[in-house]
């Protein structure tokens, strides 16, 4: 990647530019979600990129090109110094940086194992498994279990100096269960609600969760939901109880858990005090 951005702050330099920076960034991407026993979705995706900023007469001009070639990259940055020339014509006041030494740094997040070096069947095989302990409660109507990975690796060089190269990763993990009955709903969630725990960590961050393990808890705890929902009447009374021991709960890891359709538990035309 140094030669890439060496290509194109040559170019800018020649062409008069006053300053010149490139910037490159590769991402990653991988998203897998399960629904009732099937795949529901999964895409593995890659993407690379640069963009030059230049300096032109005091105003700025940018460009960018997925094409890393040579002869694009220098036609980038050569894009780049006409049109700051040509917003050079409207500016007002030339550009003016703040001093600043150049940088030379180089950072990664946490990760003590990268996503991506676990297979795609090794990620579909934990999301089944989880699926499998989520259904096995009679009465589940929908349980659903999600895996992402992202990835975004970026070089910035500058023609002060400055050159920076950082690896970010995250993670995130989830799966919630659901039972309908008629006009009810109940619906257990774990680590959290709404897509589940997401972090700056990489693999080790699904392994931390155990999720099979805490699988097989939410679906205890969903059982009460569907002995609630089947009978309403019989069990309306224990119900509160129950419900306020399950929002005391805290799941093994010590991670905040949402089982919680205590906080999410709904009730539509039928609704009545406990």
């Amino acid at each position: 990647m140094k030669d890439i951005s060496t290509w194109a702050l040559n170019i800018a330099t020649l062409r008069g530019a006053s300053y010149a920076d490139a910037r490159i960034v590769a991402q990653r991407s991988r998203a897998l979600t399960t629904k009732n026993g099937k795949l529901g979705s999964a895409s593995d995706t890659e993407s690379v990129g640069m963009s030059v900023r230049v300096i032109v007469d005091g105003a700025w001009g940018f460009a960018a090109s997925e094409d890393l070639s040579r002869a694009a990259v220098e036609a980038t940055a050569a894009m780049a110094v006409e049109i700051g020339r040509a917003s050079a014509r409207v500016k007002r006041d030339d550009v003016r940086l703040a001093p600043e030494a150049p940088v030379t740094a180089e950072w990664t997040t946490p990760c003590k194992i990268d996503p991506f070096t676990v297979s795609v069947e090794q990620n579909i095989d934990l999301l089944l498994k989880i699926d499998s302990e989520m259904r096995a409660v009679a009465g589940i109507t929908l349980a659903e279990a999600n895996l992402n990975f992202h990835r975004e690796e970026q070089w910035f060089v500058s023609s002060e100096g400055a050159n920076i190269h950082q690896t970010k990763y995250s993670t995130g993990a989830g799966y919630t269960a659901y039972a309908f009955a008629g006009n009810e709903l109940q619906k257990r969630s774990y680590p959290n609600s709404y897509g589940g725990q997401w972090q700056n960590k990489g693999y080790e961050l699904v392994e931390e969760l155990k999720l099979v393990e805490n699988a097989r808890v939410l679906r205890k705890r969903q059982s009460r939901c569907t002995m609630r929902i089947s009978a309403p009447r019989a069990y309306s009374t224990s119900f509160s109880t129950a419900r306020n021991s399950a929002c005391r709960s805290m799941n093994p890891s010590g991670i905040r858990s949402s089982w919680i359709a205590c906080s999410e538990w709904k009730r539509t035309s039928r609704a009545r005090r406990f």
